[in-house]
């Protein structure tokens, strides 16, 4: 029975006649290492909202491409902007919320 199930499934692990697809992810380089003009500045609110999500969580490396130096400078970038109100702590915003 154990041997019957193993033929039934497929190299990616379901059971069925395959024909799905596998999702490769590109590999992801880090925009700032690759450019090395763009600096990354807590004035610069309008580069940041791209990194942070609608609900305002600051975006993983694995959305956003940045390597871990970058990911650790942008993440302290953010929270100055958060701080000095450039950016929003949530997704919610001032017009939003009832007076």
């Amino acid at each position: 029975m154990a041997e019957e199930r193993e033929r039934n499934y497929n190299s990616s692990g379901s059971e069925g006649g395959g024909g799905e697809r596998r999702y490769f992810a590109r590999p992801k380089t880090c925009q700032f290492c690759a450019d090395k003009t763009i600096t990354i500045d807590y004035k610069k609110a309008d580069m940041l909202k791209r990194l942070v999500t609608d609900e305002g969580k600051i975006r993983p490396r694995r959305q956003t491409g940045t390597c871990a130096k970058h990911q650790r400078v942008l993440a302290g970038a953010i929270k100055q902007a958060r701080q000095i109100a450039l950016l929003p702590f949530t997704g919610a915003r001032w017009e939003d919320m009832g007076r």
